[in-house]
C-alpha cells in the first residue's frame, strides 16, 4: 500500500507543478520507477550478470573435471 501511495503521491506533486507536457510525466515517471527498482535490487543483493556469466563458466569447468575424474575411476575387470 505504502508504494502505491508513493507513486500517487508523485503523480499529484506532478500536475501540481504544472507538469503538462506528456514527456515531462513520462520522464518523471520512469526515474521514479528506476529509482524504486534500484532499491529493490540493492536490497536482495543480486549479482550482475556478468558475476553470474563468470559464475556460470566456474561450474561448466567443475564439471568437466568431475566428469574426467570419473572417467579415470572406472576400472576395466577382467573375467576370470
Amino acid at each position: 500500500m505504502s508504494k502505491s501511495r508513493f507513486v500517487f503521491d508523485k503523480f499529484a506533486k506532478l500536475i501540481e507543478q504544472g507538469l503538462v507536457n506528456y514527456k515531462d510525466i513520462s520522464d518523471e515517471l520512469i526515474s521514479i520507477l528506476k529509482s524504486k527498482r534500484d532499491e529493490i535490487v540493492f536490497k536482495m543483493k543480486l549479482a550482475s550478470k556478468e558475476e553470474v556469466d563468470i559464475l556460470n563458466k566456474r561450474i561448466s569447468n567443475l564439471e568437466k573435471k568431475i566428469e574426467k575424474k570419473n572417467k579415470k575411476k572406472k576400472i576395466n575387470r577382467v573375467k576370470k
